[in-house]
């Protein structure tokens, strides 16, 4: 039996997404994506817990998070969880869990729309390897 890697996440972008354009045309958008949960603590006061996620979406998705994405953008993404790591500056490995997203919801409505309002997804048999990322950046 094959895994599951599966991850759902709703929540607010954190920044503007970065867009990049392959010499191909293939475009790949990164950002950070907050999801927020509340809870009472012992004493029975409210809290709130914020995680950040990166979150990678290549071609026709990374296209739609350039046109109509922006920080604060609230949106429902779906997609696998991916591990890699690269070469800092200075030569130290680094490691980073992304969100390689496969399908999006815009929560916010996009732009001359209303409410609402789903992408279609990115074909998951073209998902280009990691090599394809600049190795370089720490997203």
């Amino acid at each position: 039996m094959a895994g599951v890697n599966k991850v759902i996440l709703i929540g607010n972008l954190g920044k503007d997404p970065e867009v990049r354009t392959f010499d191909n045309g293939d475009k790949v958008a990164q950002f950070s994506l907050a999801t927020s949960e509340t809870y009472k603590d012992k004493n029975g006061d409210k809290q709130e817990k914020t995680e950040w996620h990166n979150i990678v979406l290549w071609r026709g998705l990374a296209g739609l998070a350039e046109q109509y994405l922006k920080k604060g953008s609230k949106i429902y993404v779906e997609g696998k969880l991916s591990y890699r790591s690269y070469d800092d500056k200075d030569g130290n490995k680094r490691y980073i869990t992304e969100i390689v997203g496969r399908d999006m919801t815009f929560l916010d409505g996009k732009p001359g729309g209303g409410g609402e309002q789903s992408a279609p997804s990115a074909p998951v048999a073209n998902e280009p390897s990691q090599g394809n990322v600049d190795d370089d950046l720490p997203f």
